[in-house]
């Protein structure tokens, strides 16, 4: 079964080791990148393996939110991605 995942990260100081985390959710499966700590996965693991997944590589300090979704709006951006995500949400 496929997950539609939205993950969002705080990384605090000292550390902060962006690329670890990114590789880390790039891992899980296809991926948009909404904003620099705000990204959808589309991925088999459930919402627990992924957040453990994630987490294994970030600080005890740092902030991590796994988010199962179903149905989602977007608005008020100059450029939604719109096109991009349906290409992942939607493919099988």
């Amino acid at each position: 079964m496929a997950f539609n995942l939205f993950i969002a990260y705080d990384l605090l100081p000292p550390g902060q080791n962006y690329e670890a985390v990114h590789n880390a959710i790039k891992s899980l499966g296809r991926w948009h990148q909404f904003q620099y700590s705000f990204w959808y996965v589309s991925t088999q693991h459930t919402p627990a393996e992924a957040y453990a997944i994630v987490l294994a590589v970030m600080d005890s300090r740092d902030k991590l939110a796994v988010i199962n979704a179903e149905s989602g709006i977007v608005s008020n951006w100059d450029h939604p991605p719109i096109d991009a995500i349906n290409a992942i949400w939607f493919q099988p």
